[in-house]
């Protein structure tokens, strides 16, 4: 993601009024949008429907998953720039990497979904960077050397 969240970030959050989702009871529609979204080597695919129901992620509600508020406030923020929030409902399955990682997966899957359902979103999400993926991923290891990708092998002093 291209833009750094803080505390003191201009994005507002607003309180939703979504129902609960108890595990299992989300029930599928016919038509439906879906993209992928990856980061790092987590990988997110999405599917949103119209609906009010709260997102769930791996079979989870997404609050239950990714808890606290700076996660919320990461997740909500493609919402939040296409005004959106709490129009849609959906099912997510996020594997790989650690929490991070796949939270920014998530936004960039949602963004792409976001843009399928109607392309005048496109122009705000680019903006913001949702819709370019972040290709930073970890250094490789290298064989031979001290255990981490850049480290040497010390040597003897004589």
């Amino acid at each position: 993601m291209a833009q750094k969240l803080s505390k003191k970030s201009k994005i507002a959050i607003k309180p939703v009024k979504t129902v609960p989702v108890k595990k299992g009871t989300l029930t599928m529609p016919k038509e439906f949008f879906s993209a992928v979204g990856r980061r790092k080597t987590a990988i997110a695919r999405v599917r949103l429907w119209s609906g009010k129901q709260e997102l769930t992620v791996n079979g989870k509600p997404i609050s239950e998953y990714f808890k606290g508020e700076s996660f919320k406030r990461i997740y909500q923020s493609p919402f939040l720039v296409t005004d959106t929030l709490s129009q849609f409902t959906g099912s997510i399955k996020v594997v790989g990497s650690g929490l991070m990682g796949q939270v920014g997966a998530l936004v960039h899957g949602l963004s792409r979904t976001l843009v399928k359902i109607d392309e005048a979103h496109k122009l705000p999400l680019r903006e913001k960077g949702f819709i370019t993926r972040d290709p930073r991923m970890k250094e490789t290891r290298k064989a031979g050397q001290g255990g981490r990708a850049r480290a040497k092998k010390q040597s003897p002093k004589r």
